[in-house]
C-alpha cells in the first residue's frame, strides 16, 4: 500500500506545520536510539503507521499499536504491525501490565486533556513501568485543538490534540502517580521518561 499525501489538519481546514514524512517513514537514528532501551511488552499510543511498533517487533521485542484511524492502521498492517483500532480511553489489552508505553510524535497531547492521558496511562503500566514521551521546545504554541488526518484525500476521524512544551511537563504530571524521572533533546526533538512517584 502507497500514500501520495498526507496532512493533520485542524477544524479551520488548515494544514498543521507537522512532521508528517518522519512519521509515515521509517524509524531515523533519534527514534533507533530511543528505543533500543525500551522494555517489552510495550503498548504505542496513537501509533500511526507503526513504525515504532515494525522496529521493536524486528528487535523481538513485543509491542502493540493502537490508534483511532482505520488509514494509518492499514498502513502500519502493510508493514507487519501488531496493531488494533482503539482508543487509548477504551478498554484494552494488557491494561496494567505494559512495561513501557509510548506516546512519541507529540501524543502526550492525545485527547486534548493531557493530564486525564496521564492517569490513563498510569493504569495500563505495570508497577514497575515506564512512560516515554515526545514533548514540543519550550515556549511552543500549546493548547488543544480538534485534528484529523487527510491520507490521499480521505479525511479520517476528528480527534483532540494538544501541544504539550517540556516546560509544562512537570505541572501536567502532577496530577497522576507518574514523575519525570529523566528529560532530554536529541537531535532538535525533546524527551522525557516517566516512573512511579517514589512515596514520601
Amino acid at each position: 500500500m502507497t500514500v501520495s499525501t498526507v496532512s493533520l489538519l485542524d477544524a479551520s481546514g488548515t494544514r498543521l506545520t507537522v512532521p508528517v514524512n518522519r512519521w509515515f517513514g521509517a524509524i531515523d537514528g533519534t527514534d533507533a536510539g530511543l528505543l533500543r532501551h525500551v522494555r517489552g511488552p510495550v503498548l504505542d499510543v496513537g501509533c500511526g503507521p507503526g513504525r515504532h511498533v515494525v522496529a521493536l517487533a524486528e528487535r523481538g521485542v513485543p509491542a502493540l499499536g493502537i490508534d483511532v484511524t482505520a488509514g494509518v492502521l492499514d498502513l502500519a498492517r502493510c508493514r507487519g504491525a501488531s496493531v488494533i483500532e482503539r482508543s487509548v480511553f477504551d478498554r484494552l489489552p494488557g491494561t496494567g501490565r505494559w512495561a513501557t508505553v509510548l506516546l512519541l510524535d507529540g501524543n502526550i497531547g492525545i485527547g486534548g486533556d493531557p493530564p486525564a492521558l496521564l492517569r490513563r496511562v498510569s493504569s495500563l503500566l505495570r508497577h514497575d513501568g515506564a512512560l516515554l514521551v515526545e514533548v514540543e521546545p519550550a515556549g511552543t504554541r500549546a493548547g488543544p485543538q480538534l485534528v484529523r488526518f487527510e491520507i490521499d484525500g480521505a479525511a479520517g476521524p476528528w480527534f483532540k490534540w494538544s501541544h504539550v512544551t517540556v516546560d509544562e511537563l512537570d505541572d501536567l504530571a502532577r496530577g497522576s502517580d507518574l514523575a519525570p524521572s529523566r528529560v532530554w533533546r536529541e537531535s532538535g526533538r525533546w524527551f522525557a521518561q516517566l516512573e512511579r512517584k517514589v512515596p514520601a
